[in-house]
């Protein structure tokens, strides 16, 4: 735990990527494999779930320090991180402790079958045994909430430098459904043939949204274009005649769309295709609300399957014949995939997203413009030379979005943020006029600049009117653009409908609150958007 405690303080102590490469790697170079495999399930996030109820956990933090709860309870109001707030708050250790991270994240495991006190006294042990910085790790994985600011791709390159292995190579090594409780380090990362375990997808290719000119990429001859979609990217795997469906955040999803059990007879083996999980119906897509109504479902039932059918529209071909081809440029790649879709015949399950047939880029910018009417976000451009690389890379493949839907809105809940921003008010609640009333419609945190953050901050420190825990009721002063990609009916919302992505566009300085939108001007935007 020492280690993996001190290797957290150097992570956290920089913003530079060498630095961090070269943390973990000194990290990974002294410690055993097994404390090797557990962080690299942390940092995949393959974290331990919660053991101990926050509640809990904040009661049992006041009484071990002596703390008043309400005094602990405005702490964390102020810190904005439970787990720092603990470590800031209890007294220093009474004795040292060797055990490593893999016997803690076992101990914090086993808590979860105990009863009430025996918890108690197992958490007040591990306190008295660990210094600040190991308390709040410990803190961190109790509570099921760990997180640290470095990417996977940074993790790789230094699991790279200290094993030699190429970074391509252990990314797909690390796709998949393993935990620390099913593979060892030598099995998961030092294993020479990857494709041992035949469910195993390649890691995805993201794109860089496009914010400069597009003509500034060049010919257009040298760009494929294609409709961005509105679904969950994923792949589709047939490998010894089985299918396995991951989604792009490595959840295998092969039960929760049957409907693509017929594409193991279809494709051949060794096939992996890239494409998106997409809601489909009478030729054309449905909007993501649609499938939000299968998404995080345990059970699928016919009613899903009737209400929200999903097609695979197909971007690319990773795996043929059994061969990795993504090395290949885009052209081959693409030529391949057709062919092989036109081989299978007209079906009903995987469709092609068809290139986009343009000369010029206004011809482009014109058909973007009018991507909504297609049931797309925008764009998609790739270079037809571009190999197919793992995570987001700059240059080859770009995301260029239609405008984001706006509505002027008024601020009239405000709360903390958290961790560097845990000082200031970044959460807001946002309202509509409906007659002489406000009604609230969506939150939104992020969009404004450090220095409006602490502007808004000292307004709403002097203009509470009412307090609900860390919540600040305020005079309804200030209107904000609050910029969204979609927007769908909701029972759920006293407004009747739901924002997709929202977040302020900008301040509305200049506009008093009387000029606001109203309720009616965001149904009316919804029925625009329900057309297409």
């Amino acid at each position: 735990m020492k280690n993996f405690a001190r290797l957290f303080r150097r992570l956290d102590q920089t913003n530079k990527t060498n630095a961090k490469v070269e943390a973990l790697a000194d990290y990974f170079q002294e410690v055993g494999d097994e404390d090797k495999l557990w962080t690299v399930a942390l940092l995949s996030h393959r974290r331990p779930k919660r053991s101990v109820n926050t509640t809990l956990l904040r009661a049992w933090a006041a009484a071990y320090s002596g703390v008043p709860l309400w005094l602990f309870e405005e702490s964390y109001h102020v810190v904005g991180d439970l787990a720092e707030t603990i470590s800031l708050v209890l007294p220093a250790e009474e004795e040292q402790s060797d055990y490593d991270l893999t016997y803690w994240i076992n101990y914090v495991r086993d808590l979860k079958d105990l009863e009430e006190e025996e918890k108690k006294e197992r958490v007040f042990a591990a306190w008295q045994q660990l210094n600040t910085s190991e308390r709040f790790v410990f803190n961190k994985l109790i509570t099921g909430s760990f997180r640290v600011g470095v990417s996977q791709k940074l993790m790789v390159r230094a699991l790279s430098r200290q094993t030699g292995i190429d970074e391509m190579t252990l990314a797909h090594r690390l796709m998949g459904g393993w935990t620390p409780d099913d593979s060892t380090f030598e099995q998961l990362i030092l294993t020479e043939d990857p494709l041992e375990d035949i469910s195993r997808p390649y890691p995805f290719y993201l794109a860089y949204q496009l914010d400069d000119p597009v003509h500034e990429l060049g010919k257009p001859s040298e760009w494929q274009a294609e409709y961005k979609w509105d679904g969950i990217r994923g792949q589709v795997i047939v490998r010894e005649d089985e299918l396995f469906v991951w989604s792009r955040g490595e959840e295998l999803v092969t039960d929760k769309f049957p409907e693509y059990n017929p594409l193991a007879d279809l494709l051949p083996n060794g096939t992996v295709i890239d494409g998106e999980i997409l809601p489909f119906r009478d030729g054309k897509p449905l909007g993501f609300q649609i499938l939000q109504t299968r998404i995080g479902r345990k059970n699928v039932t016919k009613k899903h399957l009737r209400d929200a059918p999903v097609v695979l529209m197909a971007y690319d071909l990773l795996e043929w014949q059994g061969k990795d081809i993504r090395q290949e440029p885009l052209a081959e790649r693409r030529r391949l995939l057709e062919q092989m879709i036109q081989d299978i015949g007209p079906n009903e399950i995987l469709l092609l997203s068809e290139a986009i047939a343009y000369d010029e880029w206004q011809t482009l910018a014109e058909l973007r413009e009018n991507a909504r009417e297609q049931q797309s976000e925008g764009i998609m451009l790739k270079q037809l030379h571009s190999p197919y690389l793992a995570g987001r890379k700059r240059g080859d493949w770009w995301k260029w979005k239609v405008d984001p839907l706006t509505i002027d809105a008024v601020m009239i809940y405000a709360q903390r943020g958290h961790g560097r921003r845990a000082n200031l008010y970044t959460d807001f609640t946002f309202a509509v006029w409906n007659g002489e009333d406000l009604v609230p419609f969506t939150k939104a945190y992020s969009g404004l600049t450090d220095a409006e953050f602490r502007q808004i901050t000292a307004w709403v420190r002097k203009n509470t009117v009412e307090r609900f825990g860390p919540v600040r009721s305020v005079n309804p002063k200030h209107v904000f653009e609050i910029a969204f990609e979609g927007i769908q009916r909701s029972n759920r919302h006293k407004s009747g409908v739901a924002l997709r992505f929202p977040r302020m566009l900008r301040w509305r300085k200049d506009k008093p609150v009387e000029e606001a939108n109203t309720l009616e001007d965001l149904h009316a935007l919804l029925e625009v958007y329900e057309q297409g």
